[in-house]
């Protein structure tokens, strides 16, 4: 069966992701596409950001529900608009916390998060409790680089992503580890090196590739989101949202 998984990206700026990244994960039975949003923010650093980015990353995802798409995965750690899409479309939709922390919570006993900014902590503390898999978190760490600056100096990066990681084996228990921002993505087989070098055999989860995997592993196996737990929505008229309401599942007749 060939799967077509989209990635949206919640942010208006560049990329993020080297495009042979991403078309490395492709094979024979699965395509990946990007998109990213028109309407949001540069980065996603705040509560004021990801609301930012919420309207326009829900119509994308029922753009790509509309495109024959089988499965859409939200290219950030805070997953924007994750609940709110799994109602407005029918197809799995995957966010990359949820994601990586369930599959940590499988591959060990304790995990930990290197993420971009310290004031990122809250946020990933609480999408723990929201995922109920906080009682696993062993801390969240930070290399203190904001977004739009991780490509800046690689040498750099990849000193802080070791050392915070290793860190965090050492100081805080974690026996596995996930990249707490999407833009570390392609990183993950480099830290997992460094902490072997340092003694810490532990699994590196990229949230990126895994949770496009699991997507597509879903479709595979015919899963999807419960329509139970996330209903569709009432049609209502919606005003200054032209670009959502023109999922006609959600805008009223005129």
């Amino acid at each position: 069966m060939h799967k077509h998984v989209r990635l949206i990206s919640p942010v208006v700026a560049g990329t993020r992701h080297d495009p042979e990244m991403l078309r490395s994960l492709d094979r024979p039975d699965l395509t990946i596409s990007r998109v990213k949003i028109s309407h949001g923010p540069a980065s996603i650093e705040s509560a004021f950001d990801d609301m930012l980015a919420v309207p326009d990353t829900v119509a994308k995802i029922i753009e790509a529900e509309r495109d024959g798409v089988h499965a859409a995965v939200i290219d950030c750690m805070g997953d924007p608009g994750l609940h709110a899409a799994r109602e407005a479309v029918a197809i799995p939709v995957l966010g990359p916390a949820g994601t990586a922390m369930h599959v940590a919570a499988m591959l060990g006993h304790r995990f930990s998060i290197v993420t971009v900014l310290d004031r990122f902590w809250p946020l990933l503390e609480n999408q723990a409790k929201i995922f109920c898999v906080d009682s696993k978190l062993a801390s969240v760490r930070a290399v203190e680089l904001p977004v739009l600056e991780l490509e800046a100096d690689a040498g750099r990066l990849r000193r802080l992503l070791i050392g915070q990681a290793a860190q965090a084996v050492a100081k805080n228990g974690a026996d596995a580890m996930i990249f707490g921002c999407t833009g570390m993505f392609g990183w993950a087989k480099t830290v997992r090196e460094g902490l072997l070098a340092a003694g810490h055999d532990v699994p590196v989860i990229d949230p990126v590739p895994t949770a496009i995997q699991v997507a597509a592993g879903l479709v595979e196996v015919g899963l999807r989101h419960s329509k139970t737990a996330y209903p569709a929505p009432p049609a209502k008229t919606i005003t200054g949202y032209e670009f959502v309401a023109r999922a006609k599942r959600l805008d009223a007749a005129e």
